[in-house]
């Protein structure tokens, strides 16, 4: 399964007027990033930078002087994404400019059943917040401290830490029936099957005898109707 984990940043919010003015990408298969990244800077061909925008990624028209328009990165940007599921954190926003630039190449809109919105996923998740980005970071031990400004590619690379976490979390991506192997160094792979044993020596139980004492007392104030002991809890 490959999916991009992406992020644009743009020179306001009227999704009516402004522009994508920077896109990245960090590519994932089977929930392994791969190395494989994606980042331009993009030529807003004459629309402005708001200044709230510009405290927030840092990107000034100076910076964007002499870099590519989107028509001239959109088939390059169509190749990396081709196929893939796209990952972002409120997708709706990003999907929407991605899609007014699309539209004024004369490009059919992304389909919606590829996109997956790491924002809806973090709510259901965490109803009670907080799910920005940083705080996702927070939550799941990730470093973020070198972000002092969003950065198209850096908010992807940190966001596909995040996203492997809501789905589960790293070992959740493991396939542990099969794994890829070079043979011989050759660069060459194959799969191989890998058996679990069982423990040559099984672990001491846990529990102390003064532990099944105070639980057989706990059951026993429970009553002859408990639950408890319909499903053979109560020795």
């Amino acid at each position: 399964m490959r999916e991009i984990i992406f992020d644009t940043e743009t020179t306001g919010l009227d999704t009516r007027e402004d522009r994508v003015i920077e896109l990245g990408g960090v590519e994932l298969v089977n929930r392994f990033p791969t190395g494989r990244t994606f980042h331009r800077f993009i030529n807003p061909q004459g629309r402005a930078i708001h200044h709230e925008a510009q405290a927030v990624h840092g990107i000034s028209a100076a910076d964007l002087v002499g870099k590519p328009t989107f028509s001239e990165i959109a088939d390059e940007w169509l190749a990396f994404t081709d196929g893939a599921k796209l990952v972002a954190h409120n997708a709706n926003f990003d999907i929407g400019f991605l899609n007014l630039e699309f539209g004024r190449l004369d490009h059919p809109v992304i389909d919606p059943g590829r996109v997956v919105d790491t924002l809806a996923l973090a709510r259901r998740k965490h109803p009670m917040g907080p799910n920005s980005l940083d705080a996702l970071c927070r939550r799941y031990g990730i470093d973020n401290g070198h972000r002092t400004k969003h950065g198209a590619l850096l908010d992807s690379e940190l966001l596909a830490e995040v996203y492997i976490e809501l789905i589960g979390g790293k070992q959740a991506a493991l396939i542990l029936d099969t794994v890829a192997v070079q043979v011989n160094g050759s660069g060459d792979v194959a799969d191989i099957d890998i058996t679990i044993a069982a423990r040559p020596i099984a672990l001491p139980p846990r529990l102390t005898e003064a532990d099944r004492t105070a639980h057989a007392g706990l059951v026993a104030t429970l009553g002859e109707k408990a639950l408890w002991l319909r499903v053979g809890g109560g020795g």
